[in-house]
């Protein structure tokens, strides 16, 4: 299999456990609307314990989860350089040749940042494998802590420093998509 190939069929893995999550959030946001409209019918939680509002309070924390999951597993993973904001206009001024050098020193101080924010965040992690969160652990079990929730932190913080480097990598053997390659570095 090409490296082509596998980073494709890792994007459509990333891309299916991603719309999972995203299913997975909208229908816990369908039963929390059912439950907060059928609350106010007493008759309704008598009639059907299973709506009782008092057994849905973990479906907020559910969703906070699965946001963080969302937002942090799919900028790591999904999201391609080019969705990203920049400000380049300071970088679109100069002459293609320097260009490659911007991409290259920026790509580089990110990676680097990031790669040494790994080991002090895992650290500030280590506290949160004691505790559990506030209501999942009540419908999941005791096995769900903290860090558990945020460990997709420490994914996103390897995973976008590895393609940064990878991008400074590129940008300084093949410059960047507007430097012909074989052109003056400026």
């Amino acid at each position: 299999m090409t490296l082509k190939r596998l980073a494709a069929v890792l994007l459509r893995g990333a891309e299916l456990f991603l719309g999972t999550l995203i299913g997975l959030m909208f229908l816990t946001f369908i039963v929390q609307i059912t439950i907060r409209y059928t609350a106010r019918l007493e008759w309704i939680a008598e009639a059907v314990p299973a709506l009782d509002p008092s057994h849905y309070g973990w479906t907020l924390e559910f969703c906070l989860l699965l946001w963080i999951w969302i937002i942090f597993a799919g900028c790591a993973f999904v999201v391609r350089r080019d969705d990203h904001v920049t400000f380049d206009l300071l970088y679109d001024a100069v002459r293609p040749g320097l260009r490659r050098w911007f991409a290259v020193i920026g790509s580089a101080v990110i990676a680097v940042a990031l790669a040494l924010s790994v080991e002090p965040t895992w650290s500030k992690f280590y506290i949160l494998r004691l505790k559990n969160t506030a209501t999942l652990s009540g419908l999941f079990g005791d096995w769900i802590r903290m860090r558990d929730v945020y460990v997709v932190y420490v994914l996103f913080l390897v995973a976008v420093s590895l393609r940064f480097a990878w991008s400074a990598w590129v940008a300084l053997r093949r410059g960047t998509d507007d430097t012909a390659p074989g052109e003056s570095k400026g």
